[in-house]
């Protein structure tokens, strides 16, 4: 994942608005992960939709289930810092973590796939300035994440930072 700036293209940007709306954001929350599951299996992890509608830099996060033990996939957007990648639990704005937010907190050794390239990557909550500083990178990113925390019903909505594992 680069460090490029973002110029997503003027039907991006309207989708970027779209989304941040709370009945969209409601119906996606709910759909958006199997699509783009779908189209990462069908890619070979190169691809998904909310990339090409959203401009977004989407990747597969693979966790260990924290209850199960089973290995869970699902597709978020991935703020590139430097050799680090910014994740944000917003669940789209609902009242709940989630689920991914609460494996990695189980279980921090994680799997990332950006473009067909896999990585293991290591998980830690941040907090204080360094949470502040990651939180405004990614709204100035896509600020429908400011939307989304003004609809958790008074919940922090938490920031993962992953960092690449040792080979």
């Amino acid at each position: 994942m680069s460090n490029q700036p973002d110029s997503p293209n003027p039907a991006q940007r309207l989708v970027r608005r779209v989304i941040a709306t709370r009945p969209v954001a409601w119906t996606l929350a709910r759909t958006m992960h199997h699509i783009d599951a779908a189209t990462f299996r069908a890619s070979g992890g190169r691809a998904s939709a909310s990339t090409f509608f959203t401009g977004l830099p989407i990747l597969t996060l693979t966790t260990t289930g924290a209850k199960s033990g089973e290995p869970r996939l699902v597709t978020l957007v991935g703020i590139p810092d430097g050799e680090r990648l910014i994740l944000i639990a917003s669940n789209w704005g609902q009242a709940a973590h989630p689920a991914w937010y609460h494996n990695l907190k189980a279980n921090p050794t994680a799997t990332v796939t950006i473009r067909g390239a896999t990585q293991a990557y290591s998980a830690r909550e941040l907090s204080g300035t360094e949470r502040e500083t990651a939180w405004a990178r990614a709204v100035a990113l896509y600020p429908g994440y400011a939307g989304y925390a003004a609809r958790t019903g008074g919940r922090m909505i938490p920031v993962m930072m992953l960092e690449r594992s040792a080979d």
